[in-house]
């Protein structure tokens, strides 16, 4: 994403619609800039700010000449008055930014929109996680923080030795060059993106391990993880995978149950 420096009246609207804080005001130029190494193509100030496409030079002398008689004239918080952000024309391997951060684009390898994969949500229709297993989804970044490849790569390498099976429909999945290592594509290590999910899973005899080795290398990187675990429930509803994780010093919570309605699909896998 660019700011058309003809166009650019100064107003700082766009600046706080930003997610990654990637906008500002240049001092000199006295125009909106894009920090394009921490913008992440998600597209939220192109489509969330309304456009009335006034003439800059007008917009500018109102504004000029209010600011000498001590009077504001600001167009309304959500608008670029003279319509000056413009796309650019992506080329590999930045396109990696607006899949990943563009929440109505779908992503190449799944055709699934924003980040790609809708996850162990739906496991009771893609029975990818079988009885005896645990799945686990691992959510790097955060609107403001952001997360490099090169943090995910670090990370996916140590769950990769500590045993974890990565997902393969999964986007993250796509980008490696070496999935049983973890290892992400070189080309792409340095570019950033809103935030990503990684899919795995083990045997829930490995959990421990994967917990460990996701707590060893969390201090490593620079950005945020949110873990999520799930394991298929019994007849009355139960899983051990409570009782793994508090040994492990991980709090509990039930967050989803699939009602197994999608179970005709695949009966009972194990």
């Amino acid at each position: 994403m660019r700011i058309d420096p003809r166009k650019c009246v100064a107003c700082g609207n766009c600046v706080a619609v930003c997610p990654m804080g990637a906008i500002a005001i240049d001092p000199v130029s006295h125009r909106a800039v894009v920090d394009e190494d921490e913008c992440v193509e998600c597209y939220t100030c192109y489509r969330g700010m309304s456009r009335e496409h006034l003439n800059p030079a007008v917009v500018r002398a109102i504004r000029g000449i209010a600011r000498l008689v001590r009077f504001r004239f600001d167009p309304e918080p959500d608008v670029c008055p003279t319509g000056a952000f413009a796309e650019t024309e992506l080329a590999w391997p930045r396109t990696v930014r607006r899949a990943f951060s563009d929440p109505v684009v779908p992503h190449e390898s799944t055709g699934v929109a924003g980040r790609g994969t809708e996850e162990v949500k739906t496991n009771d229709v893609t029975g990818r996680v079988r009885r005896g297993e645990a799945g686990f989804t691992v959510e790097f970044g955060r609107p403001g923080i952001g997360a490099r490849f090169r943090d995910i790569d670090r990370v996916t390498r140590a769950l990769a030795a500590a045993g974890a099976h990565f997902e393969q429909a999964n986007p993250v999945t796509s980008l490696m060059s070496d999935p049983a290592a973890g290892r992400i594509r070189d080309d792409i290590l340095g570019e950033k993106v809103l935030s990503a999910i990684v899919e795995l899973k083990t045997r829930m005899a490995g959990v421990p391990d994967i917990l460990r080795a996701l707590r060893a290398v969390a201090g490593e990187v620079e950005t945020v993880i949110c873990l999520g675990v799930s394991a298929r429930c019994d007849a009355g509803g139960d899983t051990e995978l409570a009782e793994v994780l508090r040994a492990e010093g991980f709090a509990f919570w039930r967050g989803k149950t699939n009602l197994g309605l999608g179970r005709p699909l695949w009966g009972d896998a194990a």
